[in-house]
This record gives structure tokens, sequence and C-alpha cells, in this order.
């Protein structure tokens, strides 16, 4: 039965989202849902906050890891000019697993009852802090998806921990960035630069490859 959004002053619940308060069917059982809202994605990965909803540990993590592929979205962070046009590119460097120093994106899984929004907000607060104020894309159509294999030379993308399947997007950000967890610092380069052929070349496993589509995608 269709019900009139304006007519009710509610709105309805697509695709088993996580309600807000005042949406039509807010009350309907949603198991360990229950209890949590939107925000509790979003933030639950940023500074101050434990994990969010969905989240499994070390041995659940790797057991999957061996078993199936990983959804993940990768984002490539850009300010934009008065105009919207991409006039800064941005990366991370953040400590590996091994210890070392790398150059990367904005990465990470989405998790179990995730919307790919609520992945990409919280995504984005967990590297670069709460108040990033990132632009979600308005279509979820990503501009490529990148295929990572654990096995080298099998793809040009490559992770040793898993197979892994990133939808890949672009995303403006608007306010001011605080390196979280891992990453010791956010670098902005114009993509316009030699800079920027350093940076790329700094990214390794095929996430430099990510960045040269991204630009492709913009039209740069």
């Amino acid at each position: 039965m269709f019900i009139n959004a304006r007519d009710n002053e509610t709105m309805p619940v697509m695709n088993d989202e996580v309600p807000d308060e005042g949406d039509y069917d807010a009350g309907r059982g949603r198991g360990e849902f229950d209890n949590i809202t939107p925000e509790d994605f979003i933030h639950g990965g940023g500074s101050g906050h434990g994990n969010p909803p969905g989240w499994l540990g070390p041995a659940d993590i790797n057991r999957a890891r061996h078993q199936m592929p990983i959804a993940y979205v990768e984002i490539v962070p850009v300010r934009t000019d008065e105009m919207g046009r991409i006039a800064q590119v941005g990366s991370l460097l953040r400590v590996s697993e091994d210890g070392s120093i790398e150059r990367t994106l904005i990465t990470g899984r989405v998790l179990y009852h995730e919307t790919l929004r609520e992945a990409i907000a919280r995504n984005v607060a967990k590297d670069l802090g709460d108040i990033a104020l990132p632009l979600l894309p308005i279509g979820l159509q990503p501009f490529t998806v990148a295929e990572f294999f654990p096995t080298p030379g099998l793809s040009e993308y490559y992770d040793p921990r898993q197979h892994a399947i990133a939808l890949c997007y672009v995303v403006p950000i608007a306010g001011d960035c605080k390196p979280q967890d891992e990453t010791l610092d956010v670098e902005w380069v114009d993509p316009k630069s030699d800079v920027m052929d350093t940076f790329v070349a700094q990214m390794v496993n095929g996430h430099g490859r990510i960045v040269r589509q991204a630009l492709a995608w913009a039209g740069i």
C-alpha cells in the first residue's frame, strides 16, 4: 500500500535502512539494530567512539577474509573551488600493518546492515575526524570498481590480506581535517602540479591508479 509521506508527515524506510524517529515503520523489529540510529554508524569510527554495530573482531574478520570477498568503499578526498572543480586531491600518510609509512586513500569495509552512504561517512570520520564535513554523493554509482586480490599479479589491485571489492567515490571535503586512528597526516596537492605524479607513484598496490581514474572521471 502506498503511503503519502506529505500527508502523514513521515518518510518511508527503504531497503531496511536504519530508521529515523518519525519514519512510519520505525517501530518494526530489527533485532540487534533496534536501539541504534544512523549516527551510530557515521560516528562509530570517529574520535572518542567505540566500534560501530556490525563490527567484526580479529578472529571473525580473518575467517571471513579466507572464505569470501569483502565489500569496501574507497574514497578519493578532494577540495573544490567555487565552481565545483577539483582544486586539490588529498592523500593519507599512515602506519601500515608492518610498521612502515605508506601513502594511501580512505578505505574501509562496508559493515553489516550499513548503507553505502553510511560507510562513506563513517570511514571519512575514521581517518579525517568528525568535522571533515564530507559532501556525500547524490548518486551511488561509483566512478570505478576495483577488485583487489591477495595473489600478486592477478589484478592491478593487490591486498595481501583478502579478496576485496571496492566501490570507488570522489568525495569533496568541506571541513577541517584532523587525522585519526593510524592516519598520521593528510596532504593536499593540486592535481595539475608536478607533485601530483610523485604522490601517485607513492601509492602502491593500485591505489595510485584509482586516483588517476578519479581525475579522468572528473575531466582532469
